[in-house]
């Protein structure tokens, strides 16, 4: 995944083992040898010897993530307590909330039984905050609303939480549509004091029924018509935790449960939900960790 040239940043961090050495055996060979009259001599330990490298590279950063490959002796990863799913080669992906803290321990257990930490520093990003001198809307939804607004949040719960063998997490993301950005991701309001809600992706506004892509392989886990908020929403599981969500399309290409291929269309671009006017908001998410896609495609060329 490339990050922007501005944020791009790549670390490799070596885990050196700690112990590994195995005594030599005297056991039942002993009552072969002959008599000693002097004290047996202690039994040869070799020099500790340094495992394969951790090596991790991403955009360490608030919104952003990391790849990494664990060593071969690995069996398991965490990074903040939180458990990573490692692939059959080693590799893995973990990803850093748009409120992470400024650090997170990531820790490898072993085979043998030992477990190695490494502190990570998350770089603060400078989000875009305005403050305005009024009051933040008071007053929540009608019982009406939610009535209907319950089934489609429960849907996208369920959708998020369907975990895939999709591979796309390992590759470099590209673009789902090129267009006027009409709204960052991770932009916030505080209203008199009082923090709003902040934008959970990014907007991109190339016009009314332009085709979109998916930037990633996947597996589609929800793709239908007619939320009160999303209006046509696509989910893409991307694998390893990851996925992307593609939100006021005016039509939909693609049926749940179908593997999608980078670069495959997948929608059209519309304005239908809670819309102000045609546009892309594409999301992306690492289990309950909200993330930043302009570090996944860095800057959008021409």
């Amino acid at each position: 995944m490339r990050g922007s040239t501005a944020h791009r940043s790549t670390a490799r961090i070596s885990l050196l083992a700690l112990a590994g050495v195995a005594a030599l055996a005297l056991g039942g060979m002993a009552a072969m040898a002959p008599a000693q009259t002097t004290a047996p001599q202690p039994a040869f330990v070799p020099a500790e010897k340094p495992l394969d490298s951790l090596a991790l590279a991403g955009e360490l950063t608030q919104g952003g993530y990391l790849r990494g490959q664990a060593p071969s002796a690995a069996v398991s990863a965490k990074m903040g307590g939180q458990e990573l799913a490692l692939s059959e080669d080693g590799q893995f992906f973990a990803a850093f909330d748009r409120d992470s803290p400024d650090s997170l321990d990531l820790s490898v257990v072993f085979a043998d039984g030992r477990v190695e930490n490494k502190a990570l520093t998350i770089a603060p990003r400078d989000w875009q905050i305005s403050r305005v001198n009024i009051a933040r809307r008071s007053g929540g939804s009608s019982e009406a609303w939610w009535a209907k607004r319950k089934p489609e949040w429960e849907a996208i719960t369920a959708a998020r939480a369907k975990e895939t063998d999709a591979a796309g997490w390992r590759q470099d993301f590209i673009w789902p549509v090129k267009g006027r950005i009409s709204g960052l991701s991770g932009r916030q309001r505080i209203y008199r004091g009082e923090p709003g809600s902040y934008h959970s992706g990014i907007d991109i506004a190339p016009g009314h029924g332009v085709p979109y892509v998916a930037p990633a392989d996947g597996v589609v886990v929800l793709a239908r018509m007619g939320f009160s908020l999303e209006g046509g929403l696509i989910i893409i599981d991307h694998g390893g935790g990851l996925n992307s969500a593609f939100l006021h399309s005016s039509k939909i290409l693609v049926n749940e449960g179908e593997a999608v291929k980078q670069g495959q269309r997948i929608g059209h671009v519309g304005s239908t939900g809670r819309s102000t006017g045609p546009h892309l908001h594409w999301s992306l998410k690492w289990n309950d960790a909200r993330l930043d896609p302009l570090l996944f495609t860095g800057p959008m060329n021409p």
